[in-house]
């Protein structure tokens, strides 16, 4: 059933690298926090001009550029990415609107199934996730399917939809799919290999996050360690993270330090998750992140974030793509079982219904979660 006005939702990707435009809604501005001042141990990342992509030959040397960084650091920046600084504002300013401009009671009739569904859809509230000694996150989430139609939005929204599922295609034959080509051809298959498991109208979960961090209380830093989010992996296959001013993004790099991850002006960060270390048979490790208290001089302000995370189609069994030659030659490290493998599908339900609410093992510093025949970890 379709609940809004609603744009044509064809199989035909956007314009290339360039932003739909339209008229739209006036929508109250977010004002971010200012950079840090703060002298913060950044991570060294690298970053992909994505305009590069337009030719072979720009690809050939921008699959090894993203070998390097999937299979060292598990983090990229993205820059000429098809939407101006503006643009990605404007995405911003909408991201705010479920949070500050929906009443408590409203949000209570879009809350997500995330327990009984295994699907993020709607709202997260915050002081869903368990964090640590009885602290609970503050972080409350907005999920929004590709498919903008997949459920009833609030009404502020609505009107909304139009530009978000505009970003979500965008996102989708842009960026994402430029970035599939390249991991394939980092395999050595071929370009459409990965395109051809995340189709727009297949049955799945891709979806736009729209989310915004809290600052907390002194006692409850404290209590955990000034973590607000463990470290842990995405469930699907790569993520699109808009970067945003507030400082508080880590990730676990390969000797064992977390780093922060520097705000870059119209940037995107891009990681690898679950869902592509099995599909590449462990080659491209799913990245460790989490996210901490901000630097002194941010921590007053919210954090509001934009996110795309993208996902195999539900019915694809997350089996290594064991006829890449480039996995015949350095082996393959399989995340399941291989006579139990599970779908795309099963594997997110199990981890979203999970997430937050499982009793964890301990096991030194990481604390370990058993999902049918996978096992996630979590990070300090």
């Amino acid at each position: 059933m379709c609940y809004c006005e609603r744009t044509s939702m064809t199989s035909h990707p956007p314009p290339p690298l360039e932003a739909t435009t339209m008229t739209t809604p006036g929508v109250p501005p977010y004002v971010p926090a200012p950079p840090t001042n703060v002298n913060l141990d950044y991570a060294d990342l690298p970053t992909i001009d994505l305009s590069k992509a337009k030719t072979v030959e720009g690809r050939k040397q921008l699959a090894k550029e993203v070998v390097d960084a999937m299979t060292n650091q598990g983090f990229f920046y993205i820059i000429n990415h098809g939407y101006t600084s503006e643009q990605t504002k404007r995405m911003f300013d909408i991201a705010n609107v479920p949070f500050e401009h929906v009443s408590e009671s409203e949000k209570q009739e879009y809350l997500a199934a995330i327990k009984t569904n295994g699907s993020y859809q709607g709202y997260k509230p915050r002081e869903y996730f368990h964090i640590d000694n009885g602290v609970r996150d503050q972080v409350e989430l907005y999920s929004i399917n590709r498919d903008v139609t997949k459920r009833k939005h609030p009404r502020i929204i609505r009107p909304l939809l139009p530009e978000i599922e505009a970003f979500a295609k965008h996102n989708h034959f842009n960026i994402l799919h430029p970035v599939l080509r390249l991991l394939a051809m980092g395999l050595e298959l071929p370009e459409e290999t990965f395109v051809k498991t995340h189709n727009f109208e297949a049955i799945g979960e891709s979806y736009v996050r729209l989310l915004k961090y809290y600052p907390r209380t002194a006692e409850d830093e404290e209590k955990s360690k000034n973590v607000w989010l463990k470290g842990h992996t995405d469930i699907g296959t790569v993520t699109l993270l808009y970067s945003q001013p507030v400082s508080a993004l880590q990730v676990l790099t390969s000797d064992g330090h977390w780093k922060w991850v520097k705000h870059i002006d119209n940037a995107i960060v891009v990681n690898a998750g679950d869902g592509m270390e099995s599909l590449s048979g462990g080659y491209y490790r799913a990245t460790i992140h989490r996210v901490v208290q901000p630097p002194r001089d941010q921590q007053e302000y919210t954090r509001v974030g934009l996110i795309y995370f993208a996902l195999v189609d539900d019915n694809v069994k997350l089996e290594p793509l064991s006829e890449s030659p480039v996995l015949q030659r350095v082996g393959i490290k399989r995340r399941f079982d291989e006579d139990k493998t599970p779908t795309m599908e099963e594997w997110r339900k199990a981890r979203t219904a999970a997430y937050g609410q499982a009793v964890l093992e301990k096991v030194g510093r990481i604390e370990e979660e058993r999902l049918g025949n996978g096992v996630v970890r979590h990070y300090s």
